[in-house]
């Protein structure tokens, strides 16, 4: 099993027709995510073609939920309309939002996930400032490569995109139910606790795996020899 994702999840992708929204939904549709449609507000009726796949382009992301019943979004949106995307998406109720823009200011961040919580908490963020959440085998919802692990039973939550990637790759022989970046940020939507707690309630992980990097020793000075 997995967790916040899987083969059923609907995924739409904030800034789909921008370069880096369109690159990163080739490579999740390549790695066998739903992708079922973009918003870029201004360009709805539109379709682009991504990867031999006809996707529709919506306004809005309530727009996008009515017409393909989407429950997760990808947003990958420049940190000067960043909260705008995540507030559009905490109002339409949408079930996961991944955020993966970096360089949002703190206080947007802090107050999209405030407004988060004033709605009910109906919307899991993941980020901002994170590599996305991969269910390997099932969907994938973000950047992080899909060919560097496989299946297995291994929950992964961390802070780091490095350190996600390294980890999956090292441990890619037992493989994992589902990995997580959460971005490292000092305002996140879902924490290490968050992550830690939904694995503990998924009955086919066997281990969950916190990871965080470690900050280097500071070095002792010599003390003086008295005089």
């Amino acid at each position: 099993m997995a967790i916040f994702i899987d083969e059923n999840s609907k995924v739409i992708v904030q800034g789909m027709t921008g370069s880096e929204g369109r690159k990163h939904t080739a490579r999740m549709l390549a790695a066998g995510t739903n992708i079922v449609g973009g918003v870029t507000p201004g360009k709805g009726g539109q379709s682009v073609e991504i990867g031999q796949k006809e996707l529709p382009v919506f306004d809005s992301v309530g727009k996008a939920m009515a017409d393909t019943g989407a429950d997760a979004t990808v947003i990958f949106v420049p940190p000067k309309f960043a909260k705008g995307a995540v507030v559009e998406a905490i109002d339409a109720e949408i079930g996961l939002a991944v955020v993966i823009t970096e360089g949002i200011p703190v206080h947007d961040s802090a107050w999209f996930w405030a407004h988060a919580t004033a709605k009910g908490n109906k919307t899991r963020i993941i980020g901002p400032n994170c590599p996305g959440i991969i269910s390997p085998g099932k969907s994938n919802a973000g950047i992080i490569p899909a060919d560097i692990t496989t299946e297995g039973r291994i929950g992964l939550v961390s802070k780091s995109g490095t350190l996600t990637y390294q980890l999956m790759y090292e441990l890619r022989d037992i493989g994992f139910s589902t990995a997580i970046g959460i971005g490292g940020d000092p305002v996140i939507g879902t924490t290490h606790i968050d992550a830690l707690a939904a694995f503990q309630e998924d009955p086919a992980r066997a281990r969950s795996c916190p990871a965080r990097p470690v900050p280097p020793r500071r070095r002792r000075k010599p003390s003086r020899p008295p005089a």
